[in-house]
């Protein structure tokens, strides 16, 4: 089945592109949700004028993801969380964490743009890609800090689960 792409497909082609996939992909993924058309002879003659529509648009996109390149190369996220004693984070942060920390810095990025091999799982600084266009990339630094703790002294822990205790003897002796 020959499909025109409306949108750009990973590991298919781009906008426009007229490309040749199994028919159950074309049927079941690509034209219902509408990232193809079916290549007739009618939609191929749109196909033209899609083309020089796509390449105004996505000039302006690149245009506008350098501009926004250029206000988030400044930006460094910082989060907290808990760690043991070597540094590793008992949680991790997650391009969903990163995605919602720029939100609240008024940035409205889709975390799947951010390319986070694994989540961060250590304390320190890091640098994170986010693919904002097909060659433009922008890079933010994000901090992970250890949440400070309390250290709570061994005799006043223990204090609490002794005075327990005796209460339990007293009621199981009734």
């Amino acid at each position: 089945m020959e499909v025109i792409l409306k949108d750009d497909v990973a590991n298919l082609g781009h906008r426009g592109d007229v490309v040749k996939v199994a028919d159950g992909y074309g049927r079941n993924f690509l034209l219902p949700r509408k990232l193809a058309l079916q290549a007739t002879l009618a939609n191929k003659a749109v196909i033209e004028q899609m083309k020089s529509a796509a390449t105004r648009r996505s000039a302006t996109e690149k245009a506008q993801a350098e501009e926004l390149v250029a206000k988030l190369e400044p930006v460094v996220l910082s989060f907290t969380r808990k760690s043991g004693e070597a540094g590793h984070l008992f949680g991790s942060v997650t391009s969903a964490d990163i995605a919602a920390g720029l939100e609240a810095k008024g940035f409205e990025i889709d975390r799947r743009k951010i390319q986070v091999d694994e989540p961060l799982k250590s304390v320190g600084d890091f640098s994170v890609a986010i693919k904002l266009y097909r060659e433009v990339t922008a890079h933010i630094k994000v901090t992970v800090l250890a949440e400070a703790t309390e250290e709570v002294p061994a005799e006043a822990a223990a204090e609490p689960v002794a005075a327990v205790e005796p209460a339990a003897e007293e009621a199981a002796a009734e």
